[in-house]
């Protein structure tokens, strides 16, 4: 016979109620998750805020403006002056050399002839104006002298012979053409006297200050003629008008060369600079004494420190991109020329660097 329960007996307990039974897993969902099960959730929110950030930053700031340049030097080119054949080359590419180094000789036989001659000029020229300055010498004097006495006794003796072939005449014994005869003779012996008297007061007086004149002005035109031509003949060696490195030859010996035919092409690698072609919105930007950073992609991305000393006066034309949409008229450029602030002996000419235009303003 089934037994029935009193009502208020443990057996009639409510539902859902927490007995001898229940789990240690209900105890636990009751009180919430443990630190150790909290931690990926809250490295997956970091992660995620982060790379929303960067996305971000990525898509905010600006891009860079790369701007490129190229190491720039001062080239000299060497052309030849005179004309002539290539004797000898005395350096060779690649070489450095001294402010002054002798290059190339150049050979020109006619030329150093002309030179002697001119030299040989200059001395005749000299040893006449020694002899106008020195004055007439004695001996000549005393010849002239001589000379001048000896017409005056002839005339004295023609004076005589006309007396005495007039006073005949007058009295009948001679003819007219023997009277006319005499008169020759004593106007010739005037004349005579007047020569010789002339040259002996040359001889006395020497030579007259027009003389010396003329003899001093041929020594300086000789002077000036042997100028000119050693100006040539010193052309026909060629030295190094600074110091600096070959970079070209053009020339070999035994070539004829004439004027403005280029010999060498010399680098100064002593005066380098950074060359960048700006468009012009970017010129504006940028003024003289300025400094920014350049990178050498040659030299393994060295950093180097550039200051602003040129700015091209015009700008040229270049095809960077079309300021308007239509294509009317295109930005030109303006050659900038900027120097190291610290010698860097390793910069060759050729080399490219490049900057970001935004990040230096």
């Amino acid at each position: 016979m089934r037994r029935e329960r009193e009502p208020g007996s443990a057996a009639e307990e409510p539902a859902g109620s927490t007995g001898p039974e229940a789990t240690p897993g209900t105890k636990q969902r009751d009180h919430g998750k443990s630190p150790s099960q909290r931690a990926p959730a809250i490295v997956l929110a970091l992660v995620a805020g982060a790379v929303a950030g960067l996305s971000i930053w990525y898509l905010v700031r600006p891009a860079p403006l790369l701007v490129q340049g190229e190491v720039d030097a001062t080239r000299i080119d060497i052309a030849a002056r005179v004309d002539g054949r290539v004797g000898d080359i005395r350096v060779v590419r690649g070489e450095n050399l001294a402010a002054g180094a002798v290059l190339i000789q150049i050979d020109n036989p006619e030329t150093t002839a002309k030179l002697k001659q001119m030299l040989a000029a200059k001395l005749v020229a000299e040893a006449q104006l020694a002899n106008v300055d020195a004055g007439t010498r004695p001996e000549l004097i005393a010849v002239r002298k001589a000379a001048y006495e000896k017409t005056q006794a002839n005339q004295v003796l023609a004076q005589k012979t006309y007396d005495r072939t007039y006073q005949l005449f007058q009295q009948g014994h001679s003819p007219q053409a023997q009277v006319d005869q005499m008169t020759d003779k004593l106007e010739e012996s005037q004349r005579a006297v007047e020569q010789a008297k002339s040259a002996y007061d040359q001889a006395v007086n020497g030579y007259t200050r027009e003389e010396r004149q003329i003899a001093a002005a041929n020594v300086q035109k000789a002077a000036a003629d042997i100028e000119s031509v050693q100006s040539i003949v010193d052309q026909m060696t060629i030295y190094a008008p600074v110091a600096s490195q070959v970079y070209k030859r053009n020339v070999e010996p035994g070539e004829f060369v004439s004027p403005g035919a280029p010999l060498l092409s010399l680098i100064d690698l002593g005066d380098v600079w950074l060359h960048f072609d700006l468009r012009e919105d970017l010129v504006r930007t940028v003024k003289v004494g300025d400094r920014f950073t350049v990178r050498v992609p040659a030299l393994d991305e060295r950093t180097i420190t550039a200051e602003v000393k040129l700015i091209a006066t015009k700008g040229e034309y270049a095809s960077w991109r079309a300021t308007r949409a239509t294509g009317d008229f295109d930005l030109r450029t303006f050659e900038i020329r900027a120097y190291p602030v610290e010698e860097v002996p390793e910069l060759r000419p050729g080399m490219s660097v490049y900057t970001d235009w935004r990040a230096r303003r």
